[in-house]
């Protein structure tokens, strides 16, 4: 992969959603709730009002409706600005 994010974007690999059968019905992928965590992979520089803080390997959350999808080689990212994200998990 070589995606580079510029400025205070950072490029995150979502967790995967979680499976859940209901009685042995399976739910399908439409209906299933989007993952509001993930890995950042990749981090740009900041911008000269704002450092980045966010590193590569961090766990991170995020809000619901944040970032733009994009999918590289089956494997689908999302990128955002660093102040989509909500939190680090430590």
């Amino acid at each position: 992969m070589n995606i580079k994010p510029l400025a205070d974007r950072v490029l995150i690999l979502p967790a995967p959603a979680e499976e859940k059968t209901i009685g042995g019905i399976i739910i399908p992928d439409t209906a299933k709730e989007k993952p509001l965590k993930g890995e950042v992979v990749a981090v740009g520089n900041g911008t000269k009002d704002e450092e980045m803080v966010l590193n590569v390997g961090d766990t991170v959350l995020y809000g619901k409706y944040a970032g733009t999808e994009l999918e590289m080689d089956g494997v689908k990212y999302l990128i955002m600005r660093q102040t989509d994200v909500l939190a680090v998990l430590g």
